[in-house]
């Protein structure tokens, strides 16, 4: 008997210990449980590192006459891009290691901020080349236009995503075209016609991707678009100027046509293989800033169709990841972020090869990620960082 008592008393304390050793397991687990559940999108990291490296060396081939005729050296903008592309990698990597879900908490001061700094610049903005589009803060310099769309991302998705009944309301649905209309408006006044078409497209694209009926979408589309040709005929300007224009730049060398006939002649001068990085002509001062808006045609120009290949190669690469986070964000909010952002970086994509080309008027829309522009990049490196953060949380 007494044996028994004995072989019982081990054999509760075995289990007492077993239990007590499954408990510190089953915790120990939980504590290094990782907080996501996916990993980074490396190919998506890759990409975009790989486009940012590829518009360093092209803005240094583009701007080097450009630079020395200005600013006396060949490195200006070189070194300043380097510097954005710094800050702008420093940027995306910090928002990739962050809970995206902060930036719904922030969405309406985000959207206020940019909203308030839209009406600043038309009225105390630094004016270049007759448009007002950056705030002078001395150290750097601002543009709101650029801030504007990543903005309007983040608060329609927070939006959308806390009540999806919200994109068959018509108080909201009227309160989203009223918004629309509204930076369009602000941004136009710049004026800014590419960014201020791209922000509504954004912003439809998101409605669209939520659930609205596209009939109603393109039917409000076609009465803005009939408004805005409208008013760009009755006032007339570099606008109307440019829209006559594009398609035979050759007849209007002396008005809006000159930008887009040297693009042109550049991208017919480099042939399959190009002229080589560094030998372009239309940079040597006959294509007016090729380190911006125009830097395909130098890019086609140096590096032929082969390199424009390889290139746009690149950027389905980042909007099929972009896409494919969308798809597989863990929460609407997540996967409406993800939309617009994919939204956008097509729309750049596909506009800036439209003007370079001659298929649609000039209208200032860079290429992102390889054209100069320091706001720009910090801009769209910041919008990846935070598509690696969803794709962290994702189921694939």
């Amino acid at each position: 008997m007494l044996n028994r008592i004995k072989n019982s008393r081990k054999a509760s304390a075995s289990i007492a210990d077993t239990g007590s050793e499954k408990v510190v397991n089953i915790s120990d687990r939980r504590r290094k449980k990782p907080l996501y559940k996916g990993s980074v999108d490396f190919i998506l990291f890759a990409a975009v590192i790989g486009l940012v490296l590829f518009g360093i060396v092209m803005v240094f081939s583009a701007s080097y006459y450009t630079a020395m005729s200005r600013e006396g050296t060949p490195y200006y903008y070189l070194f300043r891009d380097c510097i954005w592309a710094i800050i702008g990698t420093g940027t995306m990597l910090f928002l990739a290691t962050c809970d995206y879900h902060f930036l719904k908490k922030l969405s309406w001061l985000i959207m206020g901020v940019a909203f308030i700094l839209l009406v600043i610049v038309l009225i105390n903005g630094k004016e270049i080349n007759n448009a007002k589009r950056w705030i002078d803060l001395k150290v750097i310099t601002l543009m709101p236009g650029e801030l504007a769309k990543p903005a309007v991302i983040i608060f329609i998705a927070a939006l959308l995503s806390n009540d999806s009944s919200r994109i068959r309301d018509f108080r909201w649905m009227s309160g989203l075209f009223f918004l629309a209309g509204s930076l369009f408006y602000l941004i136009y006044k710049q004026p800014n016609l590419s960014t201020a078409g791209t922000v509504v497209i954004i912003i439809f694209g998101m409605m669209f991707i939520a659930g609205m009926n596209i009939l109603g979408l393109l039917s409000i589309g076609g009465i803005g678009f009939l408004g805005l040709v409208a008013l760009i005929i009755a006032k007339g300007g570099f606008h109307l100027e440019r829209i006559i224009s594009f398609r035979h730049p050759e007849n209007e060398l002396m008005e809006g046509g000159y930008q887009v006939y040297q693009s042109l002649l550049a991208l017919g001068s480099g042939g399959i293989f190009g002229v080589g990085i560094g030998n372009s002509i239309q940079k040597t001062l006959y294509l007016p800033e090729p380190q911006n808006d125009f830097i395909l045609a130098i890019i086609g120009e140096e590096l032929g169709y082969a390199g424009l290949i390889i290139l746009l190669t690149l950027y389905l690469v980042v909007i099929w990841r972009c896409v494919h986070i969308a798809m597989h964000a863990p929460d609407m909010f997540g996967r409406l972020m993800s939309a617009g952002f994919s939204v956008m970086f097509s729309a750049h994509v596909i506009f800036n090869i439209l003007i370079v080309t001659a298929w649609m008027p000039p209208t200032g829309i860079i290429l992102p990620f390889v054209s100069w522009g320091g706001n720009a990049l910090v801009i769209f490196m910041a919008c990846i960082g935070i598509m690696l953060s969803i794709s962290r949380q994702s189921s694939k």
